[in-house]
C-alpha cells in the first residue's frame, strides 16, 4: 500500500468515556468498566481513555462539574475525540449543555445503546423496531433541547416563549412517525402469531435461548443446532432474532429461538419496540437462561435478566415458561471454581441447572438431557381409545400433543399413546368428555 493510499484511510472515531457514581453502592465494578468498554467496541469507536468519577454533588444543569468537567475537557481535546459517553443517565438539558461545553457529540448510556442496536438491525422488523426505540428516545427529551426550536415564537403576547410552534411541529412530526412505525409492528407481531401457531400446531416444542449479552447464546445456538449465527465477543453481537431446528435425543425435533441480550439498565424504549420479538421467548415451552459463569457480576447479571422477564410477563399478561440453566463458560473457570460449581449442582437451586462450555462443547449432552426434562415436566403419556366418528379428537391429539404410537383395528377404532402437558389433558377431557382416557391426572 503506498503513502497516498495510506492517506485516504479515515482514521477511526475516538471516544473518551466517563461512569458517573454518587454512592458506595453503585461504585463501578472491573465487569462494569469491561461492558462500557466492550459497548464502545459494538459502537466501532476507538476508547481514548474510560475512567470512573465520583460525582459528591449533581450539577442539575450538566451533572458535571468543577474539577471533573474540565479534566473531561482536556482530555477528550487531548485525544482528539469525536464522541463524549457519560455511562448513566443524562437528562436533555444536561446533554444540551455537555455538549456546548465540550464541543463534542455526548450520549449517555441508553444513547449508547440504542446506536449500537442501530448498527446491529439487519432485518426489516429489527430496522422497524430500532427506528421506534430511537424515535420514542428522541421524543421524550424535546423539552427546548434543539438550538433550532427558537426560529420561532409561540403565542401572544410579549411574554410567549421562543420555540413553541416549532417544538409543537416535531413532536406532531415524531408522533405520526411513532404511529405508522407501531401500524407496521402490529403486522409483524400478527405474522409472527401466524407461524408460532403454525409451530405450535405441529406439536414440537419451542425453546427459546434467553440471557445476559455476552453470555454466549449465540455460540450456544450454533453449537446445538450446527447454525451459523454471528457469535462474537462483544454485546448485542445478535440482534435479530433467529429460529432453528434442534433434534432432542428422545423427543425428536424442536424449535430454538436465539433472542436479543439483555443488560443492565436495558432502556425502557428497547423493552418496548421489542415487545412482539420478545413474545416469543414468552410464548416458548421452555426458555434456556443461558449464564456466563466466568463473569465476576454473573448473580447480578442473573438478576437483571429476571427482573425483565418479570416486567415482560407483567405487561404481556403471559405467564413465564419454566426456565432451566445453562452455565456457560465452564472452559474459562479454574479448577476450584469449577468443582465448587459441580458441587453445587447437587444442592438444592431455584432452577435446574447444567454446566457447558458453548465453545468446546463440554455439558451438550446433559444440557439436551436437561432440556427435555424441562420440556416434559407436567406431561404424562396416556393412552385414548377412539371411535371412527371422533376424527376431530383425533387431530385435537396430534396438534397439541406428542403422539407417541397409533394403531387401528379392522373395525376403525384406532388406540392412540399420546404424551399431553397437564393443561391440555383439562382442555381435551373438557372438550372431548365421551373419548375414553387411560392414565394421565
Amino acid at each position: 500500500m503506498t503513502d497516498k493510499m495510506i492517506d485516504r484511510v479515515p482514521a477511526p472515531e475516538v471516544a473518551g468515556v466517563i461512569i458517573p457514581w454518587f454512592t458506595p453502592a453503585n461504585r463501578p465494578t472491573e465487569d462494569r468498566l469491561e461492558e462500557t468498554a466492550g459497548l464502545v467496541e459494538a459502537l466501532g469507536r476507538e476508547l481514548a481513555f474510560l475512567r470512573p468519577e465520583h460525582v459528591r454533588q449533581v450539577n442539575s444543569a450538566q451533572l458535571l462539574s468543577g474539577g471533573i468537567l474540565e479534566r473531561l475537557a482536556t482530555d477528550l481535546e487531548a485525544h482528539q475525540c469525536t464522541l463524549a459517553v457519560i455511562d448513566g443517565a443524562l437528562t436533555p438539558v444536561q446533554q444540551r449543555n455537555l455538549e456546548k461545553k465540550l464541543g463534542v457529540k455526548v450520549i449517555d448510556r441508553t444513547g449508547l445503546i440504542l446506536e449500537i442496536f442501530g448498527l446491529r438491525a439487519r432485518t426489516k422488523e429489527g430496522r422497524l423496531q430500532v427506528e421506534l426505540a430511537r424515535i420514542l428516545y428522541e421524543r421524550s427529551r424535546l423539552v427546548r433541547t434543539w438550538t433550532h426550536l427558537e426560529r420561532q415564537r409561540g403565542g401572544g403576547g410579549f411574554l410567549s416563549g421562543p420555540g413553541e410552534s416549532q417544538l409543537e411541529a416535531d413532536r406532531r412530526m415524531l408522533d405520526d412517525r411513532i404511529t405508522r412505525l407501531k401500524a407496521d409492528l402490529e403486522d409483524v407481531r400478527r405474522t409472527r402469531a401466524v407461524q408460532r401457531a403454525g409451530r405450535q400446531r405441529s406439536g414440537k416444542p419451542i425453546i427459546a435461548l434467553v440471557g445476559y449479552t455476552n453470555a454466549g447464546k449465540s455460540t450456544l445456538f450454533n453449537r446445538l443446532t450446527g447454525a451459523s449465527v454471528l457469535a462474537r465477543d462483544m454485546p448485542f453481537a445478535t440482534l435479530d432474532p433467529t429460529i432453528r431446528r434442534l433434534d432432542l435425543p428422545t423427543l425428536g425435533e424442536a424449535a430454538l429461538i436465539d433472542t436479543v441480550g439483555f443488560i443492565t439498565d436495558l432502556p425502557t424504549h428497547l423493552i418496548d419496540s421489542f415487545q412482539a420479538t420478545l413474545e416469543e421467548a414468552m410464548q416458548a415451552d421452555l426458555l434456556i437462561h443461558v449464564r456466563d459463569r466466568s463473569s465476576r457480576s454473573d448473580q447480578d447479571q442473573a438478576e437483571d435478566v429476571m427482573q425483565v422477564l418479570d416486567r415482560l410477563e407483567q405487561e404481556t399478561g403471559l405467564p413465564l415458561p419454566p426456565i432451566i440453566e445453562a452455565w456457560n463458560k465452564a472452559d474459562l473457570l479454574p479448577p476450584d471454581r469449577l468443582e465448587a460449581l459441580r458441587q453445587s449442582l447437587s444442592g438444592p437451586l431455584e432452577f435446574p441447572a447444567v454446566l457447558v462450555s458453548a465453545l468446546t462443547g463440554e455439558g451438550m449432552e446433559e444440557l439436551l438431557a436437561l432440556t427435555e426434562r424441562g420440556l416434559l415436566r407436567g406431561a404424562a403419556n396416556v393412552r385414548v381409545v377412539l371411535k371412527p366418528e371422533d376424527g376431530r379428537a383425533r387431530a385435537w391429539l396430534h396438534r397439541n400433543g406428542d403422539v407417541l404410537d397409533e394403531s387401528v383395528s379392522d373395525d376403525g377404532t384406532a388406540c392412540l399413546t399420546v404424551r399431553l402437558k397437564t393443561e391440555r389433558m383439562g382442555q381435551f377431557r373438557a372438550e372431548f368428555p365421551t373419548v375414553a382416557v387411560e392414565g394421565g391426572a
